[in-house]
């Protein structure tokens, strides 16, 4: 992993993209994405889940529903060609960039510094946000308090419950993912796309859905459909991380066998089918209940349960590996 401001070693792309129509300011226009793109010899990996944004409209409309203010430290992932990143920048946030392609991450530096980006204000690090366990300090604005990114549809969910796992500082993300992943964040007990990645999220936050956005906006046009999913965190956490790996121990285990009874579904977590119903009546869950009717304390509730109490009949009790599945 590496954190830099302006990095070197590739030709400089020019002082000034050409092409910019009065109006997108510092931002990118499709014109620009292509003609970078094009003389950086840059393809948008679909292994990536690469889609580049080209709408300078589309930006701010994104940066304001984020709510970024001047002087605020942002996280991005998977910043691209910098079509977002320069939309913070304008709105006067300073910026930790986490980019996993080369060649984008040579080229971004270059193209903030030729459109006059201080570089105190921006730094970069070349990593698999998934690996990523600290962040390169702001000189300014100090720890990023807000994700704001267009993430890697085939990893958006990783990347969004890693990055809040980790980063304590970060109190409110605006993602914009696939539309299905945007269903099952939000989604509540009892809905056909609540599963895993909801309990999850409602873990760190309440997640809510911040609006759609059209495919024609992207670079190449995706065949998905996408939104934008916005999280804030609770004011007060609901446990410390040794009882979030607890808790997500049993939701990977409830919804692993959905469609079974939490009797069933937790049997190889607790050791036994008999040991998964005595920790489920002490939390006070029903163990014919399915994991797709609880809330989040529940999932707690029964982790805790099984922290205090000792198996009866001397059988191993419930382990967590503290991983998070995609």
């Amino acid at each position: 992993m590496s954190g830099a401001g302006w990095a070197s070693g590739r030709q400089d792309p020019g002082s000034s993209p050409e092409g910019a129509p009065e109006g997108s300011g510092l931002l990118l226009t499709a014109r620009d994405i292509r003609e970078l793109a094009e003389a950086a010899g840059i393809r948008p990996s679909k292994q990536r889940g690469q889609n580049f944004v080209m709408d300078p409209n589309t930006v701010r409309t994104i940066v304001g529903r984020a709510g970024v203010e001047p002087g605020q430290a942002v996280l991005e992932v998977g910043p691209g060609l910098g079509s977002l990143t320069l939309g913070l920048l304008e709105a006067r946030a300073d910026v930790v960039a986490v980019e996993l392609d080369r060649g984008l991450a040579e080229l971004l530096p270059m193209t903030l510094r030729a459109r006059g980006v201080e570089e105190d204000r921006f730094r970069l690090v070349h990593a698999d946000a998934l690996q990523v366990t600290e962040l390169p300090a702001l000189p300014r604005a100090g720890e990023p308090t807000m994700l704001v990114a267009n993430l890697p549809y085939n990893v958006a969910t990783p990347i969004l419950l890693t990055m809040l796992e980790r980063f304590g500082s970060l109190r409110s993300a605006l993602v914009m993912v696939q539309s299905e992943v945007v269903d099952r964040l939000t989604a509540g007990p009892g809905s056909r796309t609540y599963g895993g990645p909801s309990v999850k999220a409602a873990w760190y936050g309440r997640a809510v859905h911040a609006g759609r956005i059209s495919r024609q906006i992207f670079w190449p046009v995706p065949n998905v459909d996408s939104a934008l999913v916005e999280l804030v965190r609770h004011e007060r956490p609901l446990g410390d991380e040794a009882e979030r790996a607890q808790v997500f121990a049993v939701v990977d285990a409830a919804f692993a066998q959905r469609r079974k009874t939490l009797r069933a579904a937790l049997a190889g977590w607790a050791g036994s089918a008999a040991r998964a119903e005595e920790i489920l009546r002490a939390a006070a869950v029903d163990p014919s209940a399915r994991g797709e009717t609880l809330v989040v304390e529940q999932f707690q509730a029964i982790a805790r349960a099984a922290g205090e109490s000792a198996p009866a009949d001397g059988a191993p009790g419930p382990s967590a590996d503290g991983e998070i599945p995609g």
